[in-house]
């Protein structure tokens, strides 16, 4: 390819040249040519790139279309059905709640029905009216150590922090979560003035590296939080210990996204990736996190404090119940955020291959809350890909009080799907901290549609849990979900998730599932113990790396 790009570049010129000869304006379109020319020159003879070497300037095209790839599968290959991480009917559903615009579906279905893995909620011949239901999905969160409990929203919105949003993007969030009445997560990013400007109702998010109340070293600051907790805002604080995104390794923000505002509000270098640590240095073990956990209730004047994480090591939650029971003192909630959750920048092997997805992490917490008589105390936050009524309604079922929505809201807020929230050029202003691309995401407007959509998705789960004959979420069972397992076989969620009697796991017949786990869990630490494992029909004991 390198002779013929060379001999048409010669054709090309003489061609010119002679027209020119004849016509003078022709010698315009060097302008366009020479440059080409030049540009394949270099390919030629640059030696990074083996396909624009052997294919120069043509080569080139691969890039490009490279970048069109994800808009051209978006917009003209992919099924209503079939886009990921999230189809096109998903997308519509939420684009079309938050403008109010038509919702409704004609023609019936286009899921397939006879798929493994099909869900639906069984409806009732006794169902109820929407407008006869007892009172608005809301939640108290506060159990009998909080002084200030908080009526939350079924359906609030989930964690994400400026930095990995753009102000313009938080400001709408918030503005739009005081229009309707739900509460916003700040993500581990700290509280920005962009948290506060409209006054929405306000999660705290502390991570592991303490953004907005750390001292100089890093390590928390009590004064720090002591002053922001204070807040009229925020009405609820939560403990990062792991998210679905990247579970055990800390959130990322990159470089580009790091400016100068950023920097001072986390406290940290400006310009530079910050990783934040994958463990707490105020804590290592379950009975710190618990302590640790009262000591901020104290702080923050008894606000609700709860804690998020996804589920790894089963034993490890067992461990922090343990400690709960040993201690007495009781997280307000606990978020379980599933596997399959993310919104920004994350290495691919954790997105798709690290921590439990939520389904099976969200009945393992309920299950073992009850089996240790916790249940009653603590509320349970669903967190991973809720985009509509359904999806709350399978996970209120499961055992979830309250969920919260990330990428829902970022498309209520315009997201196209673009797939480049880690680049620092989404197109639509979401996921960027470029002041020439987060302008044309208009504050005002996309508040409207981020409240649009709340609004309309919990009328859509009002209509669903009437329609099954009952009058609050909090009526939700597992016996309401069922799921094709097979083609020739359909479960109820009580038959895939069985219960378990409550305080079972504090007695002698512990559940075979759990025993285990109960067996690995020790509240003075969050690695297993030594513990005995099952090998044919003899006991062998096995120690783990750093137990004794």
């Amino acid at each position: 390819m390198r002779r013929p790009f060379i001999v048409i570049s010669l054709i090309l010129l003489g061609a010119i040249a002679a027209i020119a000869w004849f016509w003078p304006p022709a010698w315009w379109s060097l302008l366009a040519v020479v440059p080409l020319i030049l540009v394949g020159v270099y390919d030629l003879f640059q030696a990074r790139h083996s396909i624009r070497r052997n294919f120069p300037l043509i080569g080139r095209f691969r890039w490009l279309m490279e970048d069109l790839r994800p808009f051209v599968q978006q917009y003209f290959v992919e099924s209503d059905t079939a886009g990921a991480p999230i189809n096109r009917m998903f997308r519509s559903i939420v684009y079309q709640r938050a403008k109010n615009a038509l919702e409704t579906v004609p023609y019936g279905t286009r899921v397939d029905t006879s798929r493994v893995g099909y869900e639906w909620i069984g409806h009732s011949l006794a169902a109820v009216d929407v407008e006869e239901m007892a009172c608005d999905l809301r939640i108290q969160v506060g159990g009998r150590d909080c002084r200030k409990p908080y009526l939350a929203s079924i359906l609030n919105i989930s964690a994400m922090s400026f930095g990995s949003l753009s102000p313009n993007a938080v400001l709408a969030l918030n503005q739009g979560a005081k229009m309707g009445g739900f509460a916003h997560n700040t993500g581990e990013g700290g509280l920005s003035p962009y948290h506060l400007e409209h006054g929405g109702d306000l999660i705290w998010q502390i991570g592991t590296a303490y953004f907005g109340c750390r001292d100089t070293k890093g390590d928390f600051c009590p004064d720090t939080f002591r002053d922001k907790a204070a807040l009229e805002s925020v009405k609820m604080i939560e403990i990062k210990l792991s998210q679905g995104a990247k579970p055990g390794h800390g959130g990322i923000l990159p470089a580009d996204k790091n400016t100068p505002e950023i920097a001072a509000i986390r406290g940290v270098p400006v310009g530079t990736q910050v990783n934040s640590p994958p463990t707490h240095r105020a804590f290592d073990t379950p009975l710190g996190l618990v302590r640790f956990i009262q000591r901020l209730r104290e702080l923050s004047g008894g606000k609700p404090v709860g804690f998020k994480l996804a589920i790894g090591r089963r034993s490890e939650f067992i461990a922090i119940c343990k400690a709960m029971v040993e201690t007495g003192i009781h997280p307000d909630f606990i978020t379980v955020d599933g596997g399959e959750g993310g919104t920004g920048a994350a290495p691919l092997e954790y997105t798709n291959s690290v921590g439990m997805p939520l389904r099976e992490a969200l009945a393992f917490v309920a299950d073992s809350l009850h089996g240790y008589g916790l249940r009653s105390h603590i509320r349970v936050i669903a967190s991973g890909k809720v985009l509509t009524g359904f999806h709350l309604v399978k996970n209120l079922a499961l055992g979830a009080d309250l969920c919260n929505s990330a990428r829902g809201m970022m498309l209520a807020l315009g997201c196209v799907h673009s797939l480049t929230c880690n680049s620092n050029r989404c197109p639509t202003g979401v996921a960027t901290q470029d002041p020439r691309l987060y302008r044309g995401l208009v504050v005002a407007d996309k508040a409207r549609r981020v409240a649009q959509y709340h609004a309309k998705t919990m009328h859509a789960t009002a209509d669903l849990i009437t329609s099954a004959g009952l009058r609050h979420t909090s009526d939700l069972n597992r016996t309401h979900i069922h799921r094709r397992v097979s083609q020739h076989e359909i479960l109820r969620y009580d038959q895939i998730f069985p219960h378990i009697k409550e305080n079972c796991l504090q007695s002698d017949d512990i559940p075979p599932a759990f025993a285990l786990d109960v067996a690995e869990a020790t509240a003075g630490s969050f690695r297993p113990r030594r513990h005995l494992t099952q090998v044919g029909e003899e006991k062998v004991p096995v120690a783990h790396a750093g137990c004794k």
